[in-house]
């Protein structure tokens, strides 16, 4: 059964819920138990609290699996829980592209896969998950009848865990560069070198929330990737829309974004500092009806929250200043640890300082196939907000 005993007083956030259990949450392990091995933990009155993968390794040493005694944990476990996830997805209406599990949410900690029609990427981000890993895919593939399985496990945190960083085809090789539908619009991904997990579907109703503001526009987008919201906006509408993004490679494939749906002579792009431009621009006086900020993470350590929000505050307040009186400002941050009433006083004291008055439009997170549970933080970690500008 390789029990693990909590420790005394260490709080109900376990025992109420939460999944994870820390190294020095725990009081007593058998000796013969292995990392990555099954374990079934009690609290310090030897009640169940549930089954999980264990990792000494790791600063999350335990990520808890089940709440049920009498659950097995096997390959049946982890088809069933697949099954659940895609039918959640089904149900609230996200069939062809969605992210098919999204780690705890779906009672799968640390495992990521994401859905593009018929081609699937993985990631398996903790020791545990990982040894089930041929699992996962032997799963994937009798539900989905799919053999376009991809896994991405080029990410730091796998170090970790004791884990190695790679990536490659789980698979039969396929062109891992695809072409999928978004919202009306034809997008290209790069599975194998794209950032993540190839392309951030996260944001996908998000972009449709532009679509009345943008029309008849002058668009800036910054920190544009590989230009989904940039080429939205030009689908939905925009007079001009110009992204600017320090990677030359993710601006050539957001003008083939641009150039996918017809768009390439309103749609244009630019291999720049965003974080120089918008200086200088707004030092300038230039001016658009509509700014879009959508840069990537500040940081990920609790130490540089900080410097993370001066960051925002910055950007956002150049961003302003670009703004003619009454236009918007669309604004993004994934950054887990700055929580989204942070983000809103964030946003709040860049209009301050700019002189600008706002006003609410759209407040929402990133889309439901990407479920958010209360209690767990990390869950809730885009924060989208569009607002009115004005002098």
């Amino acid at each position: 059964m390789n029990p693990v005993i909590l420790k005394k007083n260490i709080g109900l956030r376990v025992e109420n819920g939460h999944p994870w259990i820390f190294g020095n949450e725990i009081a007593d392990t058998e000796e013969t138990i292995k990392p990555g091995d099954i374990v079934t933990v009690y609290n310090s009155h030897k009640k169940f609290v549930g089954k999980g993968f264990i990792n000494p390794k790791s600063q999350i040493a335990i990520r808890l699996l089940t709440r049920k005694e009498n659950e097995v944990i096997d390959a049946g476990f982890f088809r069933n829980r697949l099954e659940a996830a895609w039918a959640y997805r089904k149900r609230i209406g996200y069939t062809e592209n969605c992210r098919l599990v999204f780690g705890e949410a779906d009672g799968l900690p640390a495992l990521i896969i994401d859905k593009f029609g018929e081609h699937f990427v993985i990631q398996t981000l903790a020791l545990g998950m990982d040894l089930w890993k041929p699992a996962i895919v032997g799963s994937l593939q009798e539900i989905f009848k799919t053999e376009k399985i991809y896994e991405r496990n080029d990410v730091p945190v796998r170090e970790l865990e004791g884990l190695v960083q790679q990536k490659g085809f789980l698979s039969a090789p396929f062109n891992t560069k695809i072409i999928f539908p978004e919202n009306g619009l034809q997008m290209e991904a790069d599975l194998e070198n794209g950032q993540k997990t190839g392309y951030f579907l996260d944001q996908q109703d998000n972009r449709r929330a532009i679509r009345h503001i943008v029309k008849d526009a002058d668009v800036l987008g910054a920190f544009c990737y590989t230009g989904s919201f940039e080429v939205h906006a030009g689908y939905y509408g925009a007079r001009s829309v110009l992204g600017l993004d320090i990677s030359e490679n993710a601006v050539a494939q957001a003008q083939r974004n641009a150039r996918l749906n017809g768009l390439e002579e309103n749609v244009r792009f630019e291999a720049c500092n965003a974080f120089d431009r918008l200086k200088k621009w707004s030092r300038e006086h230039r001016k658009f009806d509509v700014v879009m900020l959508d840069p990537p993470a500040f940081t990920k350590s609790r130490e540089h929250i900080g410097k993370a929000i001066s960051g925002y505050k910055e950007i956002n307040l150049r961003g302003m200043k670009l703004l003619r009186s009454g236009g918007f400002l669309v604004s993004s941050s994934c950054t887990n640890l700055v929580s989204p009433q942070l983000f809103l006083d964030t946003i709040r004291a860049a209009a301050k300082d700019a002189g600008k008055k706002i006003r609410q439009v759209v407040y929402q997170a990133q889309s439901p196939d990407h479920p958010i549970v209360w209690g767990l933080e990390h869950t809730h970690y885009l924060k989208f907000l569009i607002v009115e500008v004005s002098d």
